[in-house]
């Protein structure tokens, strides 16, 4: 079981039960996989992601994921916030890639670094 994604989606329906109830409007940014410089000392789900591919995985896992960086996913909701217009759920994904389009990339900005071929 993937506690961390039925837990987002129990919190998004408590959420809509909530505005319903109370008769708020609300507005549902769900982002993909969302990556940044780190501001706090722990990892997120997304960095983690890509340091178990720095951190000498043997293989990549063979999934695409979206992913977006943190910047749009705050412009996001500056946006929804600002256009009264706005209403529901709104996805924010940059792009989507292959887990072997991700080591690509870690291996442009990182040559040195072992990453996993397959």
């Amino acid at each position: 079981m993937q506690w961390y994604l039925l837990s987002k989606t129990l919190a998004e329906e408590a959420a809509w039960k909530f505005a319903k109830e109370k008769g708020i409007d609300l507005v549902v940014i769900n982002p993909a996989m969302v990556i940044s410089p780190l501001l706090q000392p722990t990892l997120n789900t997304s960095s983690a992601a890509v340091l178990y591919l720095v951190n000498g995985a043997e293989a990549y896992i063979n999934a695409s994921h979206g992913w977006v960086n943190v910047k749009d996913v705050a412009n996001a909701h500056i946006l929804a916030f600002e256009n009264p217009s706005a209403n529901g759920r709104y996805c924010t994904v940059e792009r989507v890639a292959h887990f072997s389009e991700v080591v690509e990339i870690l291996h442009e900005l990182y040559p040195n670094i072992p990453l996993p071929q397959k």
